[in-house]
């Protein structure tokens, strides 16, 4: 049947298709995807013997495989008239055929982008201390892995494990809250939003965010999570306790005076020490920001570079590809004298956002036109920002005219949008990421606040280059973030000189669709895109990938390269030590750990 079906297919596009036809597109074609290395065959040709020559057929066998041939032909051609193939089966979503429906205990979980996923038996969720240590001390008897794992967006779904994994989700409870010492004990399964809205009744707040609230605790600390601002560290540098179950030791408290070697080891613990049950975190005054958006270019940016690190609580920098438009974003406390600024913005959000309405209108009409369809614009006015940015990035994402146009809208967009906005920290500095993506974020260290290197710009310079260079179809925005250095052992902002500074830069793909095909094509290019980064620039400027994005490459040689790489950056062998003092049978552990760090090479 699948060769019928596979014959179907070719005479009825040699049916349709004149030669002189051309291929109707809504923009330039886009040229072939480049593949990583990984994924090129290793030997694509497959030679056969030729010593001696095959003996000449007999009539008889001649008619009888021409009688086959025909067969095949004619069964082709009933399937087909039988069974029309329709035009656009070619453009459905990819859907996972299933032979049966799956076991009810069989719990599917992937990671917020879908771009990890796997399937497991074995998914834990206790409801307190004492059931979790029970569910540690069962599981290491009986050597079965259970894989601490958080809210699951972290891109690279590093706390994913088929054997087993157990979350935290059910102990998200506030135990205690010193308002004189501006601290709270938490359980390590509450979301940071849930956290936040049971502290505020008390005046305080988090130091610092990511750019979104969805995170446990436990993850966003055990992976190096960050928000920005050059005098503020990452988010593992708030916690100054935590209770860690452990297989071999038990329940252990740690803190810089308890034990600081394990403390400021397992801070930024990536999940393969033991399982954070509970965390304290140092807090601050909650208070209102006032967020400054504009829009200059990068020999602006250079003269003002030093000052906006200096002078501002936070900042980052938005920096949109084939264009010079940098998006400056900076937030302070209101001031007290002088109160938030009086500032009306010459453009309401819909003038903002109209021309990029007009333009997915006016691609959605060549995209429809060239399938024969018919074109409905009812929807578009209802649409946010990073959500007509998506739509449009999926008629054609890997068509990089089309992206040049879509960032040149976003720049525009932007400069539409420049203004103020007031509001409580954790209201103001989150950001929206758009839809479903892959990141690579890198964190490089850049001198200090007093005196910059300027490498952060350079190495900016450069990527753009990199990306008209090799005409990659790059979707905006590259975020630039900064961070105060930190104290844990493992965190891509480790450091122990006081006053450094790290700069962080994400680069993205996004993933638009749910059609199987374009997601392969958008993701081998991420990767090519990715790939040429690191060649490029990972080394010249110590860059090394955050934790919750690094990707484990499936070539051994690569493989190895980057174990090589990370022993220079990182106490590997420090670290697997202490996997195999607390966790001896390596429940805790999944691939990704296994091969980031063999525990072969530890000491």
């Amino acid at each position: 049947m699948s060769r019928a079906l596979c014959l179907r297919r070719s005479i009825h596009h040699l049916l349709h298709r004149r030669p002189s036809q051309p291929i109707c597109t809504a923009f330039p074609p886009t040229k072939p995807p480049i593949l990583p290395n990984h994924l090129y065959p290793s030997n694509p040709i497959r030679t056969f013997s030729t010593s001696s020559p095959a003996p000449a057929s007999s009539e008889a066998e001649l008619r009888r495989y021409l009688g086959y041939t025909a067969l095949a032909l004619f069964c082709g051609a009933a399937t087909y008239f039988s069974f029309p193939f329709s035009e656009n089966a070619k453009h459905k979503k990819a859907q996972l055929f299933r032979y049966a429906p799956l076991p009810e205990d069989l719990h599917t979980v992937s990671n917020w982008s879908g771009t990890h996923e796997v399937q497991t038996r074995n998914f834990h969720q206790p409801e307190t201390l004492e059931e979790l240590e029970k569910l540690v001390k069962d599981a290491d008897e009986k050597k079965a892995r259970i894989r601490p794992v958080g809210s699951g967006l972290s891109p690279n779904g590093i706390g994913l494990s088929r054997a087993g994994m157990v979350n935290l989700g059910l102990m998200d409870k506030v135990l205690e809250v010193d308002k004189e010492k501006k601290t709270v004990r938490v359980q390590a399964g509450i979301r940071v939003q849930q956290l936040v809205d049971g502290i505020k009744e008390y005046g305080l707040t988090l130091q610092n965010f990511a750019s979104i609230r969805e995170q446990q605790i436990g993850g966003i600390i055990q992976v190096g999570a960050h928000g920005t601002g050059a005098r503020l560290p990452p988010i593992d540098e708030q916690v100054i306790s935590m209770k860690l179950v452990t297989p071999a030791k038990g329940t252990i408290e740690i803190s810089k005076d308890k034990d600081p070697d394990l403390f400021y080891l397992a801070r930024c613990g990536l999940g393969g020490l033991g399982v954070v049950a509970e965390v304290t975190l140092q807090c601050v005054e909650r208070e209102e920001l006032v967020e400054h958006t504009y829009v200059t270019d990068m020999n602006d940016l250079k003269k003002n570079h030093k000052k906006l690190l200096s002078e501002n609580k936070h900042v980052k920098y938005l920096y949109i590809p084939y264009t010079d438009a940098v998006v400056v974003v900076t937030c302070n406390p209101i001031s007290k004298w002088r109160g938030p600024p009086k500032f009306k913005p010459k453009y309401t959000k819909d003038e903002a956002i109209q021309h990029v309405r007009d333009l997915y209108k006016e691609c959605l009409e060549k995209y429809i036109a060239c399938r024969n369809g018919e074109f409905t614009a009812s929807l578009v006015d209802e649409l946010s920002f990073t959500e007509l940015r998506d739509k449009l990035i999926a008629l054609d994402p890997l068509n990089k005219n089309h992206i040049v146009r879509i960032n040149r809208a976003e720049a525009e967009f932007w400069r539409k949008s420049e203004g103020y906005r007031v509001g409580w920290s954790d209201e103001i500095l989150g950001f929206d990421c758009g839809g479903q993506q892959w990141v690579s974020e890198t964190c490089f260290p850049v001198g200090s606040v007093s005196k910059p290197s300027m490498k952060d710009l350079e190495y900016i310079e450069d990527l753009k280059q990199l990306i008209e260079k090799r005409r990659i179809p790059a979707p905006a925005p590259i975020e630039q973030r900064w961070t105060a250095r930190s104290r844990s052992h493992m965190s891509p902002a480790s450091s122990s000189t006081e006053d450094e500074i790290f700069s962080w830069v994400g680069i993205i793909m996004y993933l638009p669709t749910m059609d199987g095909r374009q997601r392969k094509d958008i993701t081998d290019e991420f990767f090519h895109y990715r790939r040429l980064t690191q060649t490029e620039l990972w080394d010249t400027y110590s860059a090394y990938e955050h934790w919750a994005k690094i990707e484990v490459p499936r070539d051994k040689e690569e493989q190895a390269a980057l174990q090589v790489r990370l022993r220079e950056r990182f106490p590997v062998d420090t670290y697997n030590a202490a996997r195999k003092e607390l966790d001896p049978n390596r429940i805790f552990a999944n691939n990704k750990l296994e091969k980031l760090f063999p525990l072969s090479q530890a000491a």
